[in-house]
């Protein structure tokens, strides 16, 4: 009684561990006042400025194929580059999901966000932004078999609309659209999806996105917003870090030079013909290094993660049988822990929070937390195992004067993991499938890929059901894979 108290006892001050580094981060992300930029200084020493985008939202950030390979294109790359070049320095672009951006550059992980984001007043208690270097009005997407059911907003109470997961657009469908159904989506091309396959009714966009997706897709239509725009602004302008006043110099420049020159209609020109050149070819065949590049991070990942998650658990489970109390009540509070928190929360923990102490890579941050959270999971698989053993074969053990260690290593664990293995196949392959979650992050995992090819061809569900082919040749190849030994250790 006295140990299970103890553990509970953990577990809190653990989360209670978790929730102070967590407010340390947040605390950590104000820099304090100061007359020095720390930002602009590590981007001088290192020569390079790292950019955080989301490219799922042409004309400002998507992405096209260039001999073979994905590049980042469109308005906000176009000012990227001119702000690196001013600077003098090289450009590195990060991807990952619109809603990560800002915690992304809240710790350190990007030195400003281009993403087509509205300074809004919320936003601006977290960080920082330049002047203002586009307006854009607001649309609403319908099918075209609907356009004349709908006007504008006006047309959709007591309907189904769909907007960006943190938009300035998500905000005026949820306070101007009255008596609608209103669903936070993070990706653009989730969006129309979403309204393609009939999800939604309608969905409220940027004039200039709205106006590249129905371009390149005859099934969708641009109709007036007509929302009022008097208490909302709809401009866009570049995330910085807070207290970071040479970087917001050097970028107000940049922007000013880029207004004084007019190049803000050439980049939408040249985004133009990006997005022509990506619908030249839609097939998935067209595609095919993409997904093959996702399938293989997504096995890297995987095998890492297993052989990682396999050793921990390993040893976890060990500790939790241990007539060591200490060893008994760290690794029941691991385990506890980690099976009562989210995967996604655990990944944005080791990427966004450790990333304060040490910069890991996206990669590298994706493997450990899958790892860990299959570690907790692979140790109870384990533990059960063992328990299943009958004593008597710890008495024989113990008779032929065997250490404990020797009985564990030649006796225990063979016959446990005879009796395991089904449910451990199991955990490898939800392992495959649950990776995908590194994505968000701007892992170039299966579903990344996915996502890419959904922004370059406009169509949604073909790159879904590649994916979910891929996935299942995975999973079905290690099922058989995991039979095959299940046979030999039953005849063994």
């Amino acid at each position: 009684m006295k140990l299970k108290t103890k553990s509970w006892t953990l577990i809190i001050l653990l989360s209670m561990v978790f929730s102070l580094v967590v407010s340390g981060t947040l605390s950590a992300i104000g820099i304090k006042a100061d007359t020095t930029d720390p930002t602009y200084e590590k981007i001088e020493k290192s020569g390079v400025l790292t950019v955080g985008t989301s490219p799922d939202y042409a004309p400002y950030e998507f992405q096209t194929t260039e001999n073979g390979k994905s590049v980042d294109v469109g308005m906000d790359i176009n000012i990227a580059k001119k702000i690196a070049a001013d600077m003098h320095v090289k450009l590195k672009i990060k991807n990952m999901d619109f809603d990560s951006l800002l915690v992304a550059l809240q710790t350190g992980k990007v030195d400003m966000v281009l993403a087509g984001m509205n300074p809004s007043p919320a936003r601006k208690k977290s960080v920082d932004f330049s002047n203002v270097y586009y307006t854009g009005g607001q649309s609403i997407l319908v099918n075209t078999k609907d356009a004349g059911i709908y006007k504008d907003k006006n047309s959709f109470e007591h309907k189904k609309v769909a907007a960006q997961t943190g938009s300035l657009q998500y905000n005026l469908a949820k306070n101007q659209i009255k008596d609608s159904s209103v669903t936070g989506i993070e990706k653009g091309t989730d969006l129309i999806l979403a309204l393609q396959t009939n999800k939604v009714d309608g969905v409220v966009m940027e004039t200039p996105t709205a106006e590249a997706f129905a371009s390149n897709n005859k099934g969708i239509k641009v109709i007036k917003g007509g929302f009022d725009l008097s208490s909302a602004d709809s401009s866009t302008a570049v995330a910085l870090p807070q207290n970071s006043p040479m970087l917001k110099k050097h970028v107000n420049t940049t922007l000013a030079t880029i207004k004084k020159e007019k190049l803000i209609p050439v980049y939408l020109k040249e985004a133009g013909s990006h997005l022509k050149s990506n619908t030249a070819n839609t097939s998935m065949l067209h595609y095919w290094k993409f997904f093959a590049m996702g399938v293989g991070y997504t096995v890297f990942i995987s095998i890492i993660a297993v052989f990682l998650g396999s050793i921990l658990g390993t040893l976890l489970a060990l500790m939790r049988l241990s007539a060591n109390k200490l060893s008994n009540l760290v690794a029941t509070a691991y385990i506890e822990f980690v099976r009562g928190t989210p995967l996604m929360v655990q990944l944005m923990f080791v990427y966004f929070g450790l990333g304060l102490f040490v910069n890991l890579p996206a990669l590298t941050a994706g493997i450990i937390a899958v790892a860990l959270n299959s570690a907790a999971y692979v140790a109870e698989v384990i533990r059960g195992g063992i328990n299943s053993i009958d004593k008597g074969q710890t008495e024989a053990s113990q008779s032929l004067g065997l250490s404990k260690s020797d009985q564990m290593r030649f006796v225990i664990l063979p016959q446990a993991l005879k009796n395991i293995w089904p449910a451990l196949g199991n955990e490898f392959i939800s392992l495959i499938k649950e990776s995908s979650i590194v994505s968000i992050i701007g892992v170039t995992d299966l579903i990344y890929q996915l996502k890419i090819v959904q922004a370059d061809t406009y169509r949604g569900v073909a790159p879904i059901l590649v994916a979910m082919i891929l996935y299942f040749i995975l999973t079905f190849s290690l099922s058989k894979l995991l039979k095959f030994y299940e046979g030999k250790f039953n005849h063994a």
